[in-house]
């Protein structure tokens, strides 16, 4: 589930980032926000029923964190909402990535360890940008462009094909 889920947040990411360069109309980018938050709930509560240990659980919270966000934006985007919650929400996810890292780091897992603290500091970026309206010019959405597509999009193929 982990590949398929890396694969679809790089393509969002990829896309979200596009419109954060004004190329993408925001009510579309939406549509893919909501198709991508809504497998995330589907892969995070088939996640939830399954688990049993302490990891599995540990799991399937990191995979709301994303959940949440794509559904966040889907439906901030969509209703043309006040987006200063979602970066507060954005401020959450990126503090709780630095206990991810830890815990991943900790596992000898160097590559999610190193992700996470990638992960942490762009969504830090969405917090500074949608919380207190930093304006980072087109750097924040190349940013999301770059994140999505090393860290997310090529080891969710990676992982789907065995050659992780």
């Amino acid at each position: 589930m982990l590949g398929v889920m890396l694969l679809y947040v790089g393509c969002v990411l990829l896309i979200n980032g596009v419109g954060g360069l004004g190329k993408i109309e925001p009510r579309s980018t939406a549509v893919l926000n909501f198709m991508v938050g809504g497998l995330g709930l589907f892969v995070s509560l088939l996640m939830l029923v399954r688990a049993e240990t302490p990891g599995d659980f540990f799991a399937v919270a990191t995979f709301f964190l994303f959940t949440f966000t794509y559904l966040y934006v889907a439906i901030s985007m969509w209703f043309d909402l006040d987006m200063r919650g979602f970066g507060w929400f954005c401020f959450f996810v990126a503090v709780t990535a630095i206990p991810c890292s830890i815990v991943a780091f900790s596992g000898g897992d160097y590559r999610f360890g190193s992700f996470w603290i990638i992960w942490g500091a762009l969504w830090f970026g969405f917090y500074l940008s949608s919380a207190h309206q930093k304006d980072f010019g087109t750097f924040l959405p190349y940013a999301t462009i770059c994140v999505g597509v090393f860290t997310c999009w090529i080891p969710g193929l990676l992982v789907l094909t065995g050659n992780w």
